[in-house]
Parts: C-alpha cells; structure tokens; sequence
C-alpha cells in the first residue's frame, strides 16, 4: 500500500512538473513570435511605425482578454494610478468637463483649493495655459496640462460668461486631496455620512465624523456608499473595525499565489458596538464598498438599504515595470465573513462563453450555480455571484440622491438601467450645457443664497429655465417614440400592421413629442436638479449633496427604520 502511494505521488510530481514546463515553453514560444513578428513590420511594413503606440495595442488588446480591471499604466500616466489609490495629485483641485461646443470649462472647483482660491467659478471657458491655445483639446489633455509638481505655477485664461474680455488667473499647484467625506450631519438624532471613495486615511475622517456626530446628538448613524467606487481594502477594513470588536476576521483573499491570499482581521478596538447603523448602496457602490457593507451585512451589525450593488469581488496589486511603468493587475478574489464572494461576473467562463459562440453560434445557458446559499452570524440567508442584495430594498426613482448627482446620473443608469427609474429627459437636462448656463446665469444675478436648508427656488425660476431650454435648441431622445416605431416594424414584419394601423395612428399621436409639457410634468425632478446646480456655485459639493437629500427616498426609508428600533432588530433578528 505504502508502495502505491509512493508511485502515485510521484507520478503526479512528474505530471505537475512536466505541466509546469510545457506552461513555460507555451509562454517563451509566443513571447519569440511576438517579437519576431513586430521585428518584421518594423523591417518591412511600407509605412515606419511608432513603436509606443503599436506595441501599446497590442498590450492592451491582451489586457482586454482579462477583466477590465487589469490595466497598464505607462510612466505619463502613473499620477493616474497614485490618484486612484491616494486621492492626491499636483493640480488647481477642479473638475472640468467638455462642452457641446468642444470647449473645457470648469464644472466644480474643490474649496479651499487653488482654482477656488483663485476665483474660478463653474462655467468659465479654459482659453490658455502659458500661452499654449487649448481649442481642441479633451478633458485629458487639458487635465494633464493643469497637473503637474506642487509650487509651480502657470498662467490661465478664462472667458467667463456674459462678459466680453477674457481673464487671466495667476495660479500656483498644490498636492490636492480630494475630501472622501464631501458632507456629514444630523437630521434628527440621525447622523449622515457621505463617503465618496476610499483613499489613504479615509477610516480616521469616518472615525471623526462619526464622534463629532454622536457629540452633537446623533443615537444612529447612516453611511452613504452610493456611487463609491472602492479604493484601498485596508481602510475598508479598517472602517468595518469602527463596529465590530477586535480580532474578527473581515475578509480573505484568494489567489494563484502564496503572497496574493491574506486573511484580514480587525486590530484595533471597535469605536462603537452598539448605535443602530444603515448603510445606503446602490449599482455603483463597488469594491471597498462591498466589503464594508457585506461584512457589517455578514456580521449582522447595519442594515442595507437601496438596491443591489455592482459585484466587484476582484483584488487588484500594482506591479512595477521597467521604463517606469507599472500594471494594476488582478491578483485574488475577496470574500467577505459569511464565506461568500461577492463577484458578479466570471470573466473567465464569459470569454468561454464568447468563444463557443464565435464557433458554434450557440448561446450558452444561464444558471444560478454561482448563487449559493451563505449565512449571516445570526443565520439570515445572503447569496454569492451577485453583488450586496440590500435588507431593505429602495429603488432610487428620481436624480436627487446624492451619488446619482446630475452630471452622473447616465453613468448610474447604465449600471441599473432596470432598477433606477428616472425619466429620460431628466437624463438629459443633467448632462445638458443649458444647465450649467442657467446655474451661471442664476449666480451671477445672486450674490448670496440662503442656507441649504432654507433654499428654495420659485416658480419664476422655473419659468425662466424653462425659456432658456426651448431657446436652446434642446433636444432629447424619447424611449416611447423608439419602442413604439420598433414595435409597428415588427407588426409589419409579421403582418399584423394593417389591422392594428388606426390604434398605432392613435398611439403615435398621444405620443407626440411636447417639450413643454414635459417640462410641466417633470417639474419636479427638473427644480431638483436646478437647485444642485445653484447650491454647488455657493456650498460646493457639500451643499450639493444636504440638497439633494432633502427628498431622498432611500435616505428617508433609513431614517424611517432607525427611528423604528423593533423593525430594526426585526430585520437583523436580534
């Protein structure tokens, strides 16, 4: 018997190395017949190549087989990659965006940062910088010129609106830091946070926020994760620790390699243990957000409120490369307490999926396998494969929460385009220039407002917004208008056109497109979005967002449930 063991093992030894080998060979193989083949373009290609570019492509036509979080960062883009993971950068600590017209503007300078202190305001049109004209040019290019080492300084020309000479702006960059607490405050005894990203040191401003709070009264605390993409997972470990005790296992990586798996543990004593804690998430709370909210989830220690999140269960390392270079690449796949993973999509069994239908033309079949059953501390049921299922489920129907803010609002939608319902010329007021010129218009007839809390805007308002989008030329695409053609060319296809025309005449009509009724019955949604416009000119992001939650349905569903102890433990089953 001991003899046949020994036979087996060393049989799979053999198998295993000779594995191992024919692996390496595969890899040499194909790195020779890369180079040999690029080597015969540059020799005989009939036009000279640039070597950055066509190498670049193919660098990244290999990445895109992976997953779309493996990414290569050459040297002129590693402020990108330390941006991601710090939150710092050398800038003027502004957002800008591109017009229809093809020009950059400033769309929400930081407080208290450069551009701001400067006197920059939202809508001025970036004209120069040292002279260099900008006309042309993309929000990354005339980012990258607006970066660079703090202490250096630059010259910019604006052109503000409504006025005829452009001005020039003395500017000198600092390390800017982006705030991943934009707001904090009470409404009642309820205290709300807004954590935007997880950067460096993300976990001691939450950790202030969060006794600045309770010192000024808060008996519960509401986290807003929505619309945060992740960032650093050891913060998101160290957040989770601010409620559960010491020396509980939070997360486990698992990857190809001894050094990707790690267990991670809190290690330091809990801030608090015992106030009732909500935490809002919806289809772009990713990452570092799903730790934070499955592990207190698995741990039965918040209740999750809004829809279901991303699914992004990947842990993702940067890896230095020669020339200064680096790659972020996918190294392990995270699990949170109750042992489940939380990654919504296998990349792997897709490109096989991809694969077989490129050949075959066979779609495959849909299963539930990955959606195993997992249980919380306390034995509440919660899945895998699918991202954060939320206790409590809100659907988000009009743009006022604060991660779906309006020059957001698309991108939130492409991620739940089936559960957010929001109108579509909601969607495209906020990505409109008509907004902003009428936010511009409005600050520059106001030179103050009143509080956020007190701010109100009228029906004159309105009206006079109103004007200026049919003056404007807006346009937008009507879903019903598209559905509806779409379906009479299926009728037509299957002969059922003519008998059903009369009702498809009398539907085409009532769906006629009426731009100023539809500003009257969207008023609502459309005052909420102008009101974010104005307050951002005055209060910055952080007026924005205690804006925007003043009618928010899922931070309202979380106040409602904090102020209803049974329902919560009823939920948590304590």
């Amino acid at each position: 018997m001991k003899k046949k063991l020994l036979i087996l093992l060393s049989v799979l030894a053999w198998t295993s190395a000779w594995a191992q080998t024919e692996h390496q060979f595969s890899v040499a193989k194909n790195l020779d017949i890369f180079n040999s083949i690029y080597r015969q373009l540059d020799l005989f290609y009939v036009d000279s190549l640039e070597a950055d570019k066509v190498i670049r492509a193919g660098i990244d036509a290999m990445l895109e087989e992976l997953d779309p979080y493996t990414v290569y960062y050459p040297e002129e883009d590693m402020s990108d990659l330390k941006l991601m993971t710090t939150g710092k950068y050398g800038g003027i600590g502004s957002i800008i965006r591109l017009r229809k017209d093809s020009t950059v503007i400033i769309h929400e300078p930081y407080p208290d940062m450069p551009a701001a202190e400067a006197g920059l305001q939202v809508g001025d049109v970036l004209l120069q910088i040292d002279g260099k004209e900008l006309k042309g040019m993309n929000t990354a290019e005339v980012s990258e010129l607006l970066r660079g080492e703090p202490g250096t300084t630059f010259v910019l020309r604006i052109q503000r609106p409504g006025e005829k000479k452009a001005r020039d702006f003395k500017i000198t960059r600092r390390s800017i830091k982006k705030a991943p607490i934009p707001y904090s405050g009470l409404k009642g005894t309820a205290g709300y946070i807004s954590l935007s990203e997880f950067t460096e040191g993300c976990s001691k401003d939450v950790r202030k926020a969060i006794i600045t709070l309770k010192e000024k009264g808060a008996e519960s605390i509401i986290i807003d994760l929505r619309n945060n993409g992740g960032g650093l997972l050891s913060e998101a470990v160290e957040i989770v620790n601010l409620f559960v005790p010491k020396g509980i296992k939070i997360l486990e990586t698992k990857g190809k390699i001894r050094a990707a798996s790690a267990a991670y543990t809190t290690q330091n004593e809990p801030l608090d243990l015992e106030t009732p804690l909500a935490i809002l998430v919806d289809g772009s709370s990713a990452s570092a957000s799903e730790i934070v909210a499955g592990s207190l989830q698995d741990l039965d220690r918040a209740v999750i409120i809004g829809d279901k999140t991303f699914g992004k269960g990947l842990v993702q390392s940067p890896r230095e490369l020669p020339y200064n270079g680096s790659i972020k690449l996918t190294t392990a796949k995270y699990y949170i307490p109750s042992g489940r993973c939380i990654q919504a999509i296998d990349y792997k069994q897709r490109r096989q999926d991809a694969e077989t239908y490129r050949t075959t033309g066979k779609k495959a079949e849909k299963t539930d396998s990955l959606k195993t059953i997992f249980h919380t501390a306390g034995g509440r049921e919660v899945t895998e494969g699918s991202g954060i299922m939320p206790d409590v489920e809100v659907k988000q129907h009009t743009p006022q929460s604060p991660s779906i803010y309006p020059y957001a609002i698309s991108g939130a939608l492409v991620n739940n385009t089936n559960d957010t319902l929001v109108s579509t010329l909601l969607i495209y007021l906020s990505t409109d220039d008509v907004l902003i010129d009428w936010g511009t218009r409005y600050f520059q007839k106001h030179p103050s407002i009143p509080a956020v809390k007190d701010f109100v805007l009228t029906d004159a308002d309105y009206e006079d917004f109103k004007s200026m989008v049919k003056e404007s030329g807006f346009k937008y695409d009507r879903m019903s208008e598209k559905r509806l053609q779409d379906l009479k060319k299926t009728a037509q296809f299957e002969g059922y056109y003519d008998d059903a025309k009369d009702e498809f005449d009398a539907l085409e009509k009532k769906l006629t497109h009426n731009l100023d009724r539809e500003l009257d019955r969207q008023k609502e949604g459309v005052l909420k979005l102008m009101a974010q416009e104005v307050i951002k000119r005055y209060h910055y992001q952080s007026g924005k967002i205690e804006e925007a939650i003043k009618s928010d349905v899922q931070f309202e569903r979380a106040i409602a449930l904090l102020n209803d102890q049974s329902e919560y433990n009823r939920i948590l089953r304590k």
